[in-house]
C-alpha cells in the first residue's frame, strides 16, 4: 500500500466528509487518519491520510474527490516514513522541552522538533532585535529579513491575504486563510514569540500554507519553551548566591 496526505477544502455541512470518503473508497483507497486544520465562513480545511493500493491511482483519486460538490483539493503529497500525528507529536515535543536542563537544550530542541512537526524547509530561533538567529535549521532568509519580519509581525494588527481561491466562498466572504491574531505573516511563514527569552520562533514551508491549527500548535510549543527557559534561568539565579557563599567559606 502507498500512503498519501490529501489536503482538502470542504463545505462545512453534514455529509461532506462522508461523500469524500465514499469517493476515496471508489478507487480502493482507505482513510486512515484525519486532521482538521481550519474552520470558518462555511468552509473546513482537512488533511486526510489515505492508503492506496497503487501510486498511479493518485490522479484518479483527485478526480473522484473533485466530483463532490464544493470540494477542492489543495495538495496531495506522499507520506513520510513517520506519518505525522499532530496531537501526539505536540505532546512528544512538549515532553522534550520540559525535560530540558539548559537554555541551550531548550533552544535546540524547540527548533529541531518544530521543523519536524511542521515539515518546515527552515526554522530559526532569533532574538527580537538580533542580527542573526541563535539556532537555525535549513536555509532561512537573511538575518535582516527575519528581523524585519518579526518586528513587523509583532506590531501588525493583521495581514490576512485575500485571493480568488478556495479561501472565499460564493458570497465573497473570506474563509479560513492565513495567519490569525499574534501570528500575522505570509501563508508559508509562521512565527511565535518567547517573551521571557526575548526571542521569536520562525519557520517557513513551501507549497502548503500554514493553517490556523498549525499556527496555534506552534504558539503553544513556544509558550512551553518560554516557560521552561524562565524556570531554568530562575533556578540558575537561585543557586548563584549559595555557590558564592560556599566559596567564601572555603579555606584559603
Amino acid at each position: 500500500m502507498e500512503t498519501f496526505v490529501v489536503r482538502l477544502w470542504l463545505p462545512d455541512r453534514p455529509g461532506a466528509l462522508g461523500a469524500v470518503a465514499s469517493r476515496i473508497g471508489a478507487v480502493r483507497g482507505d482513510v486512515v487518519g484525519i486532521d482538521i486544520l481550519e474552520r470558518g465562513a462555511g468552509r473546513v480545511i482537512d488533511e486526510l491520510v489515505v492508503e492506496l493500493p497503487d501510486a498511479h491511482l493518485v490522479s484518479t483519486l483527485v478526480a473522484e474527490i473533485r466530483e463532490v460538490d464544493g470540494v477542492d483539493v489543495e495538495d496531495v503529497r506522499p507520506s513520510t516514513e513517520h506519518v505525522l500525528d499532530a496531537r501526539l507529536d505536540a505532546l512528544e515535543t512538549a515532553e522534550v522541552l520540559v525535560r530540558a536542563t539548559s537554555v541551550d537544550e531548550v533552544c535546540e530542541s524547540l527548533v529541531a522538533h518544530a521543523a519536524r512537526d511542521f515539515e518546515a524547509q527552515w526554522c530559526v530561533l532569533t532574538g527580537f532585535d538580533a542580527a542573526e538567529p541563535s539556532v537555525a535549521i535549513g536555509a532561512p532568509p537573511a538575518g535582516a529579513w527575519l528581523r524585519a519580519f518579526v518586528a513587523g509581525s509583532r506590531y501588525s494588527v493583521g495581514m490576512l491575504p485575500v485571493d480568488d481561491g478556495p479561501g472565499q466562498d460564493e458570497t465573497g466572504e473570506q474563509g479560513p486563510s492565513g495567519p490569525q491574531s499574534g501570528e500575522q505573516g505570509p501563508d508559508d511563514v509562521a512565527w511565535a514569540p518567547l517573551p521571557a527569552a526575548e526571542r521569536a520562533l520562525v519557520l517557513g514551508r513551501k507549497g502548503r500554507p500554514l493553517r490556523t491549527r498549525e499556527r496555534g500548535q506552534l504558539a503553544a510549543l513556544a509558550r512551553i519553551a518560554d516557560h521552561r527557559w524562565r524556570q531554568i534561568e530562575l533556578a540558575s539565579y537561585a543557586t548563584q548566591p549559595r555557590e558564592r557563599s560556599t566559596a567564601r567559606r572555603q579555606p584559603a
